[in-house]
């Protein structure tokens, strides 16, 4: 528990400077597009000159946003209300969970998790003595994801009918070659518990080092972002003006 809290903590630390600066890009792309590009709007359509794509772009989209940010605002929160639902429901958690494990970057990053808490739950429980069968019972149901712990619930199936866990794993193609191999050297040796410890430590290890990576990664990423949409706006007003200017001095 305290190693899964501890790379939970590490990701959300990761995300609050991403989520701030996504939030203030949307509110300040809204208090222009409400506030301050229909004043602007008004200025242009008086030059009574064709303006360039850019211009009636961000124009079209503040009529948008200022005469219909109500329903906007329903249909984002509605969309989050009933997506949470749906996440909820079997065939919802099931649909989310396999595609959490294929999304890029943090596709890789989910999984790792949950071999680390697989591998660290489970070596745990049996050094504490408690009987396989029951040990991957409350791992199958500690894991965390669905189809991780469809795996796990085959693995506990096998073990009952005397095969290896090993062997469910690499069926499953879910699990990484390595672990599967570590897990199969470590059940053929009698070191079941110390290989599932290093198979821990190797992957929360792993898992640390990416989310260290993601933040180094995504504090930029959001500044860029936020710094093309903010431009594309000030370039969409700037170009009439620009215009007017050169007609003016041709004048």
């Amino acid at each position: 528990t305290e190693s899964s809290v501890r790379l939970r903590s590490k990701l959300t630390s990761a995300l609050v400077y991403p989520v701030i600066m996504l939030c203030m890009s949307f509110g300040i792309v809204f208090l222009m597009m409400v506030f301050v590009i229909p004043k602007i709007t008004e200025l242009l359509l008086n030059m009574g000159k064709e303006l360039p794509l850019p211009t009636k772009i961000i124009i079209g989209l503040s009529d948008v946003v200022r005469d219909y940010w109500w329903l906007l605002a329903i249909l984002f929160f509605g969309g989050l209300y009933l997506f949470n639902r749906w996440r909820k429901t079997e065939l919802g958690r099931i649909k989310w969970d396999r595609w959490s494990l294929g999304f890029p970057i943090f596709g890789k990053l989910s999984r790792e998790m949950g071999v680390a808490r697989f591998a660290r739950t489970l070596s745990t429980l049996l050094a504490a003595g408690v009987p396989i069968l029951n040990a991957l019972t409350i791992v199958q149901n500690v894991i965390g994801n669905v189809i991780l712990g469809k795996v796990v619930e085959d693995a506990r199936n096998a073990v009952k009918e005397g095969q290896p866990i090993a062997d469910a794993l690499k069926k499953s193609k879910e699990f990484p070659p390595m672990v599967v191999h570590m897990i199969g050297v470590g059940e053929k040796s009698g070191q079941l518990e110390q290989m599932l410890s290093n198979v821990a430590n190797s992957y929360e290890m792993q898992a640390e080092q990416k989310v260290t990576r993601l933040t180094a990664v995504l504090e930029p990423l959001m500044i860029v972002m936020m710094g093309i949409v903010i431009g594309f706006m000030v370039v969409a007003i700037i170009l009439p003006m620009m215009d007017m200017s050169q007609l003016n001095k041709g004048q």
